[in-house]
């Protein structure tokens, strides 16, 4: 579970005035990101940012995924289906911190135009969540009337809308936000997000983000585009999130960086090309000042991606093999040379959830399906494989920013094996693994304070 955007303008809230709706849908579609209360502020600067710790109990866990035989093999590589044999596990405590201040400056420039940077970054138990990239690292151009164009580092739609607030209300922020076949944070972007239009009276905006990705790939360049619609009317809020992305790596992971096909773009000759996105739906409606109800579908498409031993160990003495990012690899026929076929892959994921606010107590609910995945594939990667995961909360706001909660949540697999195909591990999320157990269950606890 994550926060994203510490106290966002939710889009929308109770009815209110059509200019203010279109002030706060233009900040947060154009802007990226929202003002705290306890925000710092010094000139055109300004300050703010979250902090939040979190402890759970496991039914079953494996610290560090110690129950399986090689640890540090991805979930797409067939040596790391073996598990250690009669090594005993049972329930476990996990916790996690995360820190992420936001850094902005705006500035008025003339015939109404303002020109804003952003600068954000995560740590996770103390470290980058994820090591040289940033969070944001962008500059905007933006106008009432035009909308904005930002550039630089961002963060996807798909994955921050669907990570926080709408996963987050309802407990599931990491299963949803987190699997299937998107990306969430983007290297070298162009964004462009256009004012809100009147539309059945509401307001709609349109948003077109492009990323080129990590340079140095000639033979294949990575290219990913991203279109977000977003239609609010009083208390009906929806989104729509496309991604088509080419050459990036290969994952389930739609929280990951889009950069290439590889890590080490000297491969770039001897690699495929490699292509997925998804298209995902999220809606929330407030029922009345107590009761809101969420639902979201995403469809996975995964081109699937061929294993190739690229270097030896005996090439590279006191080395190790290095094998590319595959996906979806039928490894029971090796056509050559530590060459195995990566297959196409296609899956549906679904949300639903509620919440129930009684003045400073949230009382919220949330189920997820990862559905079966479509595939040619005529060896077993999980593809047979679902999960159902549902949670249940409870919320208190203290005030000043800080929040405190407690969560409590069991997943169900349809089998004892490989974890779905829109999960990049076998013990994702949950940290209860699909290949030990067919169900498991934790509770716990944490707070959030925002500045």
């Amino acid at each position: 579970m994550h926060a994203e955007f510490p106290n966002p303008i939710r889009i929308p809230n109770l009815p209110r005035p059509r200019a203010l709706m279109r002030a706060g849908v233009l900040a947060a579609a154009g802007l990226g990101w929202a003002a705290s209360a306890q925000a710092i502020d010094f000139g055109p600067f300004t300050l703010n940012g979250f902090v939040k710790a979190e402890a759970t109990r496991v039914s079953s866990y494996c610290k560090d995924n110690s129950c399986q035989v090689d640890p540090q093999a991805g979930k797409e590589f067939i040596w790391a289906d073996e598990l250690v044999q009669g090594k005993g596990y049972g329930a476990g405590t996990t916790h996690v911190t995360l820190v992420q201040p936001y850094l902005s400056a705006k500035f008025d420039l003339p015939r109404g135009f303002k020109l804003s940077g952003l600068i954000s970054q995560r740590w996770r138990d103390g470290k980058e969540d994820f090591k040289g990239f940033w969070y944001d690292k962008s500059v905007a151009l933006s106008h009432e009337d035009y909308g904005s164009l930002r550039v630089g580092a961002m963060l996807t739609r798909a994955w921050s809308m669907a990570d926080y607030p709408f996963g987050t209300d309802i407990g599931l922020a990491d299963p949803w936000a987190s699997s299937g076949s998107g990306y969430g944070v983007l290297t070298r972007a162009v964004r462009y997000t256009s004012r809100p239009f009147d539309v059945f009276e509401g307001d709609l905006v349109v948003e077109g983000t492009y990323d080129m990705g990590k340079s140095g790939w000639e033979r294949n360049k990575p290219r990913f585009f991203e279109l977000w619609v977003h239609y609010g009317r009083g208390d009906l809020s929806v989104d729509v999130m496309l991604q088509d992305a080419r050459n990036g790596t290969p994952s389930a992971f739609s929280h990951g960086p889009f950069t290439g096909l590889f890590y080490d773009s000297r491969f770039d000759e001897a690699l495929g090309g490699s292509s997925q996105g998804i298209a995902m739906a999220m809606a929330r409606y407030r029922v009345d000042a107590r009761i809101e109800v969420l639902g979201g579908v995403r469809a996975n498409r995964w081109s699937g991606a061929y294993a190739k031993l690229l270097e030896s160990r005996t090439v590279n003495p006191g080395g190790f093999d290095i094998w590319n990012s595959p996906f979806n690899v039928d490894w029971s026929t090796d056509l050559g040379g530590g060459v195995y076929k990566g297959y196409a892959a296609r899956s549906v994921d679904v949300v639903l959830g509620a919440r129930y606010r009684i003045g400073k107590w949230t009382a919220s609910t949330g189920m997820l399906y990862l559905g079966q995945a479509d595939t040619d594939n005529p060896s077993e990667r999980g593809q047979s494989n679902s999960a159902t995961i549902n949670t249940i909360g409870l919320e208190y706001d203290v005030g000043q920013g800080l929040r405190v909660y407690a969560n409590a949540g069991i997943v169900n697999y349809r089998l004892k094996g490989l974890a779905p195909t829109s999960m990049p591990s076998n013990s994702a999320f949950t940290s209860i693994d699909s290949r030990l157990e067919r169900s498991g269950n934790w509770f716990g606890g944490g707070f959030v304070y925002t500045f």
